[in-house]
């Protein structure tokens, strides 16, 4: 070990406390990142086993080849097979067994009344399959159901429903069907996969209330005979098969199923969880930056003494960057040890809030070790990087002086390039919202804007402070001047400590303003296209939920109360080619329901060829009044429409309209997912709504809503989605007020002599504390003012964008409250970060803290 490493290893040794709070950012950065990793990597794992295993017995699976997938969906409709086909198959050498599986949407009503499931996950339900090797369900109690009415349901939603073999509940199919739990299933070994819930019904009862016909089945699955391979029985299968349908292995299928989870849930997850991550890295970033920064000054006139006893500047940038390798590594890798305890915590902890994570060890690939050790080491060493040049700079007559000044604060070379970058970033932002929206440009714009403020942070420091802290000198008298004036000390050292905090904050604050919107948005649209007195729902979104049945507005305008009931059913089909999602309704009575903006030609005369369109729907697909539309549905079959009218507003209708008489002919499983009901006149909201929800209790007891009521179940999974957006940022906030601790701690050992002084001169050990807490709390103040500032500002540029980029109208909102909650917060964590540094200043010896160098 050359002389350079053994100096630096005995410095850190010495002085190992200064490096705690760098060491804690590192550790809580790199355990985020590797626990993500380890849990994804484990997460597609299970998943993998989970369906190899469920599907073990399918070696083969039949299924048509027309699927229409419309814009934000993965799998598709598919068209149906005929369930004849596999008595054909049966007679096929290599065959053992065929069956077909009809698979549709079915809600189970849990023992106190409530939905299970539907919040994202499906909930299915299909016919209930004898060979134990063709059903992905094996049954762990009861038995299977053997007459009309009986179900086998997974162990897992009888569990969240509270349901026992035995118990009478309903069905939503979405018609209500009263159905007799007889036995509880598992899926590869499981209560279920993940929250999806299954009911598994006679085939004469999948039959009446999952298919729109009988002898139609979603997929036939095949499991081959003794010595024949998947991939023999497929190759076999092939040439028999009619045109249109297609064969894959069992492995094929469950690798497909694996994909979709991965696809749309995992990757999601774990990018999400990736940003916050990224996000924490950041953070500690400015808080390691800044300690390095601080220690290097400490140490000026030592590392003068090293230049001058003959020392290299290489060889004191290689000392600083010695030491920071040693707390990178260690602190990287007490990370992975973290990160996989924090992984296998949440192992443990997802079953218990009812998402239940499929059993089996961690899994620990080299990638989750490497990449967030190799994140760690590359974080701290770079946030190392230019203070350690900083000191291989320092000139040896640095050892004549007594302390150095920090001019950054009124520096115009910062101001300059600050100001011009600044500019710059708001040109671009602005470009990107107003000129051309794009979200792209606007998040590039966004990121500049990041950078100017932190070049202008010392500069913005000095007059901040000086602003934020008058009220201190009238406040506090001569202990507020003195903390004023420590925070003002040095701008750049203020400013740097203050921009962890204010990236926390930022991003707290962009994405409270941004929920804010989208309830404002939320609310815009029903209160500007939601004409009903009433609204009937199911809370489910996503694609989970049975939805309503298409019988329940008919059912509602018949009663004397109601003037109109309007449902809005779904459907697909290939539109020129191109896969759209359908709104399937009465167009006569909808005008009545919505507000539809100027209609152009006649929603009364769709008949069962017209179709209508929103005018951004029309101008996208060149469409006009009159205009042939070519549509292909998923029973195969083609049919010209005409467009017949074209509407202004799509937010709550949708962009393309047909008849339910005209998608009768092509419907699968029918359902509705919203009912406007609009009351008679003289009838009061108390009278309407109690005829509505007597009639609603009939069939499956659906939500009966107001607009006000409604507009709030909407975004309720905005509130839900914050929440745990704020759970994950308060890793980034604790990142920062450790960084905050850690300065004061550093800054007090610095001024240990004139804080020395202090005491002799007359002051109190109270006064010192509170000198050191408001100086936190003024450094804290910066950061939050800065990140509210900057988290609003980007708030409206994603609102903006995002408005500008699609089809619907964005409100933007600014919640005063919830952003003065976070100003508290943040006020309040300056002062907490300042309780240890003010402990540790309160207890110096006056006498030694005097004769300290």
């Amino acid at each position: 070990m050359n002389a350079s490493a053994r100096l630096s290893l005995k410095s850190l040794l010495a002085h190992k406390r200064r490096f705690a709070g760098t060491f804690t950012a590192v550790l809580l950065g790199v355990a985020f990142l590797a626990g993500t990793l380890v849990m994804g990597d484990t997460l597609r794992a299970s998943f993998d086993a989970l369906f190899a295993g469920a599907g073990s017995g399918t070696d083969a699976v039949v299924r048509s080849t027309n699927v229409i997938t419309t814009p934000g969906e993965s799998q598709g409709t598919r068209q149906p097979v005929r369930a004849s086909l596999a008595d054909d198959l049966e007679k096929e050498p290599g065959v053992a067994a065929a069956v077909p599986v009809i698979q549709g949407a079915g809600q189970l009503v849990g023992a106190n009344g409530e939905p299970i499931g539907g919040q994202g996950p499906p909930t299915l339900a299909g016919n209930w399959i004898d060979d134990p090797d063709l059903n992905a369900y094996q049954l762990a109690d009861g038995r299977a159901p053997r007459q009309s009415g009986e179900v086998v349901v997974n162990r897992g939603a009888a569990k969240t429903g509270d349901l026992k073999i035995g118990d009478t509940t309903t069905l939503r199919t979405p018609d209500p069907v009263k159905v007799t739990i007889v036995g509880l299933a598992t899926f590869g070994g499981e209560d279920g996969m993940a929250q999806v819930t299954y009911t598994g019904m006679t085939r004469a009862d999948a039959e009446k209330y999952l298919t729109p016909k009988p002898g139609e089945a979603s997929t036939i699955q095949v499991r081959a005979g003794p010595g024949i391979s998947q991939r023999e029985l497929v190759d076999t299968l092939k040439g028999e098969l009619p045109d249109g349908i297609e064969a894959l292995t069992g492995q094929e299928s469950a690798q497909e199923n694996t994909d979709m989870i991965s696809g749309q849930f995992l990757t999601l997850f774990t990018t999400f969880l990736l940003v916050f991550s990224g996000i924490a890295l950041l953070v500690a970033t400015f808080s390691i930056h800044n300690t390095f920064a601080i220690v290097v000054a400490q140490r000026t006139r030592e590392n003068a003494l090293l230049r001058a006893l003959g020392a290299s500047r290489r060889q004191v940038t290689a000392s600083t960057l010695v030491e920071a390798s040693v707390v990178a590594v260690l602190a990287s890798a007490a990370g992975l040890a973290g990160g996989i305890g924090i992984a296998a915590g949440l192992q443990a902890l997802f079953p218990a809030i009812g998402f239940p994570f499929p059993e089996g060890e961690l899994v620990v690939s080299p990638l989750s070790l490497l990449l967030p050790l190799a994140v760690g080491v590359l974080v701290c060493l770079g946030s190392a990087l230019l203070p350690a040049l900083r000191a291989g700079r320092t000139a040896p007559l640095a050892a004549l002086r007594e302390t150095t000044v920090d001019a950054s604060g009124a520096s115009r070379r910062r101001a300059v390039i600050g100001t011009v970058l600044g500019l710059a970033a708001l040109a671009i932002t602005l470009f990107g919202v107003l000129a051309a929206p794009s979200v792209t440009l606007a998040g590039i714009g966004g990121v500049l804007v990041l950078t100017s403020f932190v070049v202008l942070g010392p500069v913005a420091s000095t007059r901040a402070v000086r602003v934020l802290g008058s009220p201190l000198d009238t406040l506090r008298g001569v202990t507020g001047g003195l903390a004023r004036r420590n925070a003002l000390r040095s701008p750049k050292r203020t400013a740097a400590t203050a921009g962890a905090l204010m990236i926390g904050v930022a991003v707290v604050s962009l994405f409270t303003v941004f929920g804010a919107s989208l309830k404002a948005t939320m609310d815009q649209t029903v209160d500007r296209s939601f004409a009903g007195d009433v609204a009937v729902s199911t809370p489910s979104f996503g694609a989970g939920g049975s939805g309503l049945s298409p019988k329940l507005a008919p059912a509602l305008a018949r009663q004397p109360e109601v003037a109109t009931a309007v449902g809005l059913g779904k459907g697909v089909a290939d539109v020129d080619g191109e896969g759209r999602a359908l709104t399937v309704t009465d167009p006569k009575k909808l005008a009545s329901a919505f507000d539809l903006g100027t209609v152009q030609g006649s929603l009364d005369d769709l008949g069962t060829d017209g179709l209508a369109l929103t005018r951004s729907a029309a101008d996208d697909e060149h469409l006009a009044l009159g205009d042939p539309v070519r549509l292909a549905f998923t029973d195969g079959t083609e049919r010209t429409f005409t467009v017949r009218a074209v509407y202004g507003r799509s937010e709550l209708v949708g962009d393309h309209v047909i008849t339910r008489e005209a998608w009768a002919p092509h419907r699968a499983q029918d359902s509705d997912t919203l009912i406007s009901v609009t009351f008679k006149d003289g009838v009061s909201d108390a009278d309407g709504t109690a005829a509505v929800e007597k009639v609603a209790a009939a069939y499956g007891d659906p939500d009966v809503q107001t607009r006000d009521e409604y507009a709030q179940s909407s975004a309720a999974g905005i509130d839900m989605m914050l929440t745990l957006v704020y759970a994950l940022l308060a890793l980034a906030v604790l990142i920062a007020l450790l960084g905050i601790a850690n300065t004061l701690t550093l800054a007090v050992h610095e001024r240990t002599r004139e804080l020395g002084l202090l005491r002799a001169v007359g002051q109190t050990r109270p006064q010192l504390r509170a000198m050191v807490r408001w100086e936190s709390v003024l450094v804290a103040a910066f950061g939050t003012v800065g990140g509210l500032v900057l988290g609003g500002f980007l708030g409206w540029v994603l609102v903006k964008a995002s408005d500008g980029a699609s089809d619907s109208a964005f409100a933007f909102a600014l919640p005063p409250l919830q952003l003065a909650v976070v100003a508290l917060v943040g006020l309040a964590a300056g002062a907490l970060a300042g309780l240890r540094p003010a402990r540790r200043a309160a207890r110096l010896d006056v006498l030694r803290a005097i004769a300290t160098e």
